[in-house]
């Protein structure tokens, strides 16, 4: 029940960003149900390898460059799904802080509902 209340969330952090941002575009709530599914995904098995690989970069960069991985996933889930839009490389790392700053503050207000 959690794991489903989690994924409605994250999907209406997507909404919000996208009705916050003038770059990121979702057609509908189903889209976004989709779209955080996906990004889930990526999260899960593309950007462990693609931090791993880029090692030497964040390091130089002091963990600068894991936004520029960020924006860059985001930018990336946007381009293979139909509902969802993201319009550039820019949009893509806003779009990310954002929906993960929303989501951060949306599961809080899950977790400390639970606990009363």
């Amino acid at each position: 029940m959690r794991l489903l209340l989690l994924w409605l969330l994250h999907a209406a952090a997507l909404l919000a960003v996208a009705y916050l941002l003038p770059g990121i575009h979702v057609d509908s709530f189903g889209s976004a149900l989709i779209a955080a599914v996906i990004l889930g995904l990526v999260n899960a098995v593309i950007r462990p390898l693609l931090v791993l690989l880029t090692l030497p970069a964040t390091l130089l960069t002091l963990g600068l460059f894991l936004f520029v991985i960020n924006g860059l996933l985001f930018w990336f889930v946007g381009s293979i799904l139909a509902g969802f839009r993201v319009d550039g490389f820019v949009a893509g790392v806003v779009g990310a802080i954002a929906y993960s700053l929303i989501s951060w503050a949306l599961t809080a207000l899950l977790a400390s509902a639970n606990k009363n």
